[in-house]
């Protein structure tokens, strides 16, 4: 039987996450705001448990969900390394809407699903959830929505498509911002362009040299080392939708 907590008041915003961070220990799904819709999330280290919220989502191994974190160092420890971007990039731009794929690190005890290697980590810029995530520790999360359907910017909305699938819901009220995240990989020796979001690229280029989705690298071709493939390429997930289905944690 789902429970729905209005976090919207200090007193139940508390029992909510307590709840929330209760059930993803348990292997059950939550439901939690973002800075950009609502997500689904597991705790990213049951593999039962992301299976579980895959299932109740339509979706198979083939559209692994991002990570999000609570903290900058929690990102850190997923990794094989930050690269030359990624720290200044986590500097300026989390907790915020910008999703960074990095090689993952290979003493993961995880199994997110057909990620080759990668992984998606967002900090959302979101106290609830953040919250939840700093008791938790990282949460595989994506948009709070069947797959093909619209992103839930309500609780209501994320409710009617999830149900009983979700044990916990952390209602929020509406976001304030659907515009689903920047996506930016770091796999290869230059940051590409995923996915167009919520920071211009013109802003991420302050920080580091961004080639986008449509432009040739700036670098001699026999200097370029391409990206490695990932699912979020193509539309996969949708960060956000929290990182996730339209192109959330998110």
């Amino acid at each position: 039987m789902s429970t729905r907590y209005d976090c919207r008041t200090v007193a139940t915003r508390a029992a909510g996450v307590d709840a929330a961070v209760t059930a993803a220990r348990a292997g059950e799904l939550i439901v939690l705001p973002t800075d950009t819709v609502y997500g689904i999330g597991a705790d990213a280290f049951i593999p039962a448990a992301v299976t579980t919220m895959l299932a109740a989502k339509g979706r198979g191994r083939n559209m692994p969900p991002p990570v999000l974190v609570g903290t900058a160092r929690a990102a850190a420890a997923l990794v094989e390394d930050l690269g030359p971007f990624g720290q200044d990039l986590i500097d300026e731009f989390w907790p915020g809407a910008l999703t960074l794929v990095f090689r993952a690190s290979s003493t993961l005890l995880w199994d997110l699903g057909d990620t080759k290697g990668t992984v998606a980590l967002r900090m959302p810029l979101h106290q609830v959830a953040l919250d939840v995530l700093k008791q938790t520790g990282p949460l595989a999360v994506s948009s709070a929505n069947r797959h093909g359907h619209p992103s839930a910017v309500t609780v209501d909305e994320a409710e009617e498509q999830l149900g009983e699938a979700v044990s916990v819901y952390l209602d929020g009220g509406p976001c304030a911002d659907n515009v689903p995240s920047t996506i930016l990989d770091l796999t290869g020796t230059i940051p590409t362009l995923l996915r167009a979001g919520a920071i211009p690229v013109d802003r991420l280029r302050t920080v580091a040299s961004v080639i986008g989705d449509d432009e040739p690298p700036a670098a001699d071709p026999a200097d370029f080392k391409p990206a490695a493939p990932h699912p979020l390429e193509g539309g996969g997930v949708h960060a956000d939708a929290p990182v996730d289905e339209q192109p959330s944690g998110g």
